[in-house]
C-alpha cells in the first residue's frame, strides 16, 4: 500500500477539494483521498502506484496544477 502525496494549485475552498476527490476517485481505484486547499495538498492511499500520473493528469484537465510530492510505502 502506497500514500501518494500530491502538490495543488488552484484550489480556493471545500468545494475546490471536493471536485479534487471526486476527480481522483474517478480516475483510479483508492482507499482514501483527503485534500486540503490550505495545504495546497491532496494525500491519497492506495493499493499501487501505476496510476499516478493518469491522475495527475485528471487533475490537470480540470483546470488545477498538479505533481507529485513524494510518495511512502505503508
Amino acid at each position: 500500500m502506497y500514500k501518494i502525496y500530491l502538490d495543488i494549485e488552484g484550489m480556493m475552498c471545500s468545494m475546490c477539494e471536493a471536485h479534487i476527490n471526486n476527480e481522483i476517485r474517478k480516475a483510479a481505484k483508492v482507499k482514501k483521498v483527503k485534500s486540503s486547499h490550505k495545504k495546497d495538498e491532496a494525500i491519497i492511499v492506495m493499493d499501487n502506484k501505476d496510476n499516478i500520473e493518469l491522475i495527475i493528469n485528471s487533475i490537470k484537465a480540470i483546470g488545477y496544477g498538479c505533481s507529485l510530492n513524494r510518495i511512502e510505502e505503508i
